[in-house]
């Protein structure tokens, strides 16, 4: 794994700040509902006009592939509200609808890239079959890049990365950290794939396991049996959670109350000492930047207040945003997600604008920062150019 570019400091600093400010949730669900049914609906637009208008169909192949659209249109906003449907919801209508969001963005940005091809081709030519080229190469190029992701989304394997601690205690080398983050259990992502996750944990004889957010996408009535697994997660100084932003959209308080009767530690803006085999280290959690209610939000001077500076600290953090913040109060190394790496290529470069990291180990100042690209996905089940993870750290001497 990359260990970084330190050059990149001030620019992380300053990318974590402005994000810092963006960093709240919609202030209204039914604006934020609107617009997303809106956009919904010209990137539809846009994919039926190169699909079927700009081709030329009609008759009865333009009404099916003009139903179908429409049939999705609707499958995308039910499966986002799934966490609020419950079992009104099919299971397969969140899978369809989270399936065709993948394959709806590759068709609508060829679409959008072949449109001033087509026009110059008309000039050139106006009795050429262009439109018609154009919606066969989209179809096949966009489908074929949907499958290679739908085939990317699978078991993730286990990332190894040796995190090296300047003035590390001799009894602590070797210390292995598992990190999960992003399981997003929920529609595309079940039972049976968090326990595999775990069985890979277990196989691990880890020191410690991180669980660094977002390992939910709905509420204890419809989730509580599929995440049951992480209960019986093994390791020697026990598994701790902190909060990421889609645990806030489920129901946070419930959730922390729940994983902490699973036996999970919940780190809410708090720290503890752990001891391993006479040396100690501290390991650190807040909440993540979209809390929402009376007593949520992120507090790292809280949390790393009083603690021993000639000890490492591990924090652990949904974000990597708070990366500068964590620099300053010297924290040793810091575990994040959220990102994915991107998920689906092209993205990852979108998220490098609002991101100081994306992806792997990365120095900032005296702090490592290892972001994880995810251990399961959100929405669609897909991973392009960013597998998913699980993460093994191991501490060594500098």
């Amino acid at each position: 794994m990359s260990l970084g570019q330190p050059g990149r400091s001030f620019t992380a600093v300053q990318t974590a700040s402005r994000l810092r400010l963006r960093a709240r949730p919609p202030r209204s669900i039914g604006v934020f509902a609107a617009v997303v049914a809106t956009v919904f609906g010209l990137v539809h637009a846009m994919i039926w006009w190169r699909l079927v208008g700009s081709a030329g169909l009609g008759g009865a192949t333009a009404g099916v592939l003009t139903a179908g659209l429409v049939t999705l249109y609707v499958a995308v906003p039910l499966a986002m509200a799934g966490r609020y449907l419950g079992d009104r919801l099919p299971g397969w209508v969140g899978r369809l609808g989270f399936t065709w969001i993948g394959l709806m963005f590759y068709w609508f940005a060829l679409s959008i890239l072949a449109e001033p091809l087509v026009q110059a081709a008309n000039l050139l030519s106006p009795s050429g079959p262009w439109g018609m080229a154009a919606a066969a190469v989209v179809a096949t190029v966009g489908g074929g890049l949907s499958v290679a992701a739908l085939r990317g989304a699978r078991q993730p394997a286990v990332v190894r990365v040796d995190v090296p601690i300047a003035g590390l205690d001799p009894r602590l080398e070797g210390f292995k950290i598992v990190q999960v983050s992003d399981l997003h259990v929920g529609p595309t992502v079940d039972r049976a794939f968090v326990q595999g996750v775990v069985d890979k944990i277990n196989a691990e004889g880890a020191d410690l396991v991180a669980l660094t957010g977002d390992i939910v996408d709905g509420p204890i009535s419809q989730l509580g049996g599929s995440v049951a697994p992480l209960g019986t997660i093994r390791s020697r100084h026990g598994t701790y959670f902190v909060t990421g932003n889609h645990e806030y959209y489920a129901g946070a308080p419930a959730w922390c109350a729940h994983f902490g009767d699973m036996g999970i530690r919940v780190l809410r803006n708090e720290r503890v000492a752990v001891e391993h085999d006479g040396a100690s280290l501290d390991v650190a959690g807040i909440d993540d930047p979209f809390a929402m209610g009376p007593g949520h939000g992120p507090d790292m001077a809280r949390a790393l207040y009083g603690r021993d500076r000639s000890r490492p600290v591990v924090l652990l953090a949904h974000q990597p945003v708070v990366a500068d913040e964590a620099a300053r109060h010297g924290v040793t190394l810091q575990l994040s997600g959220h990102t994915h790496g991107g998920q689906l290529w092209p993205f990852v470069h979108f998220v490098k604008l609002v991101q100081p990291f994306v992806a792997g180990l990365h120095r900032l100042a005296d702090t490592w920062v290892y972001v994880s690209r995810g251990t399961a996905w959100w929405g669609p089940p897909m991973r392009l150019g960013a597998p998913n993870e699980i993460t093994l750290l191991t501490l060594r001497p500098a």
